[in-house]
């Protein structure tokens, strides 16, 4: 399924591929300067690599934070950073009307966030679009029943689907990571990633902005590539601080070289095994 997305390289390498960039487009530029930074770092490791970011963010806490920088203008972006950098692309989609959108902008692979996962008219919706289909596994859902999102998009007619783990909520204020469930989600015979920035997000937060603790990105990532995961989906940025979105769990984009070159020594050990 992998080999089949347009412009992803180094796929008979072994390792896990790649799902990387800023939470939301804010900008022209930031966007070309994370993924070609991306670019450089993957193709020196061989890593299959494809961007990501929201071109909109419906699920935002409050009222006043920041959603995009308007539908078109985000869309149009992640279209010239794909066509230009020769790199396949994801974006989330929130509605049905958005699967035919996104796709008219040369998205590669739609993504179904997790709060959505059991939203049948979505699923149909992009299943129908015959792109690649990321589901995100909801934070309220077990791994077991994610097989009926997986069934949804094939009895649609689209084989081509994925799995992503965020993590679980166990509490109001965290989430946790049950590696069992990357094992069971494998058995639907796809793709499974483990999405390690917002897997560390601790949301509902008395503010109402996200917090989160990206000191145990590399923790949760090691982890995840010990168990065989089939890829990483990581959101990065130059500076999370100050990041429009999701800040507080992002990875500092000049820290990326190093946990990726780190993840390759381990699943070189892994495929030995």
């Amino acid at each position: 399924m992998i080999k089949d997305i347009q412009y992803i390289k180094n796929v008979d390498s072994g390792n896990f591929f790649l799902l990387a960039g800023p939470c939301v487009v804010e900008s022209r530029d930031m966007c070309f300067d994370i993924a070609k930074r991306i670019i450089e770092i993957t193709d020196r490791l061989e890593i299959p690599y494809i961007f990501k970011a929201s071109y909109r963010k419906a699920n935002r806490s409050r009222l006043d934070s920041f959603s995009g920088i308007g539908d078109e203008t985000a869309l149009e972006i992640l279209c010239d950073i794909r066509e230009t950098l020769k790199i396949p692309v994801v974006t989330d989609i929130h509605n049905p009307e958005e699967a035919a959108i996104t796709v008219r902008y040369g998205i590669d692979v739609l993504q179904i966030p997790a709060f959505l996962c059991r939203q049948t008219d979505l699923l149909i919706a992009a299943a129908e679009t015959g792109k690649v289909i990321n589901i995100k596994k909801g934070q309220f859902a077990s791994p077991e029943s994610m097989v009926f999102a997986v069934n949804k998009v094939r009895e649609s007619g689209n084989q081509k689907v994925m799995l992503t783990d965020r993590g679980t909520s166990f509490g109001y204020h965290d989430l946790i990571v049950d590696f069992r469930g990357i094992v069971e989600m494998k058995k639907n015979n796809c793709p499974v990633i483990l999405d390690v920035t917002h897997s560390l997000q601790q949301p509902n937060q008395i503010s109402g902005v996200t917090g989160g603790r990206p000191d145990f990105i590399e923790t949760i990532a090691r982890a995840g590539v010990a168990v065989g995961i089939d890829g990483i989906f990581v959101e990065t940025h130059p500076h999370p601080q100050i990041a429009k979105s999701d800040g507080a769990n992002m990875l500092q984009l000049d820290l990326l070289e190093g946990v990726l070159t780190r993840l390759v020594k381990i699943r070189k050990t892994i495929n030995e095994l």
